[in-house]
């Protein structure tokens, strides 16, 4: 009668050792994937709960949302309370009351963690961008919001994506889906814009269209100009 049952031998400790580390690399990928399709499915989410607010502000006052007052102290987003230079509260945007007890827009879940703090009047967006060209504002009317008859393709007129800002520090919050250019009203392009889709699902922006449906695009075209310093194209920026 044996007491005591053989150990392992070198060569079959190694061989499990490289059996556990050859799964692991199949399974830890397999993991991150499905927290990333997770992290994407709760931001399309997001993005859909911004387009249904955005179509019950229309339903109440005949136009879609302002992006900003003349002023530029509310936002689509929040207020800035106070004089000029004071803190901005983002329960007190035109969206604001469409987006639940909380009032507040939710981080995207695909913002990454090093985007910068303390430029709080481009904070409070969860890091989206509304489409503030088109849609909060129209062709030369910057501050006159549109109506669905001055969108003759809803289904691919942007309304909302995910949007952020390349600065030399890193990445900033930015509230607006800016194109490569400002349109005049007859559509041609006047100045520059600095683009602010950013493509961070997986090489793709989200996007939630005018008719309230969400899909995830890849880039037509990453980089662009940048007055802060950063680089558009290594930072995933550009547009669709």
């Amino acid at each position: 009668m044996k007491l005591f049952a053989p150990g392992f031998t070198l060569l079959e400790l190694l061989m499990s050792v490289a059996v556990i580390a050859l799964l692991g690399g199949f399974i830890l990928p397999a993991l991150q994937s499905a927290r990333n399709s997770g992290a994407a499915a709760r931001s399309a989410g997001q993005l859909r709960q911004l387009a249904t607010a955005n179509l019950s502000y229309l339903s109440d006052h005949g136009t879609f949302s302002p992006a900003s007052d003349r002023a530029n102290q509310t936002r689509w987003h929040g207020k800035r309370v106070g004089r000029s230079g004071g803190s901005f509260d983002p329960t007190q945007g035109y969206l604001s009351p469409y987006l639940g007890k909380s009032r507040t827009i939710s981080i995207c879940p695909l913002l990454p963690s090093r985007v910068l703090k303390g430029d709080s009047f481009e904070q409070g967006s969860g890091g989206y961008g509304y489409n503030a060209a088109y849609i909060g504002g129209l062709p030369g009317e910057n501050f006159l919001p549109a109506r669905p008859a001055n969108v003759p393709r809803l289904s691919s007129t942007l309304m909302f994506a995910t949007t952020a800002f390349a600065r030399s520090g890193g990445l900033q919050e930015y509230p607006f889906a800016e194109p490569y250019f400002a349109p005049r009203a007859d559509g041609t392009p006047s100045f520059d814009l600095q683009p602010s889709l950013h493509f961070r699902a997986n090489g793709r922006a989200l996007i939630a269209w005018c008719d309230g449906h969400v899909t995830a695009e890849k880039p037509f075209r990453l980089g662009g100009p940048n007055y802060y310093g950063g680089n558009n194209a290594k930072e995933l920026i550009g547009w669709v």
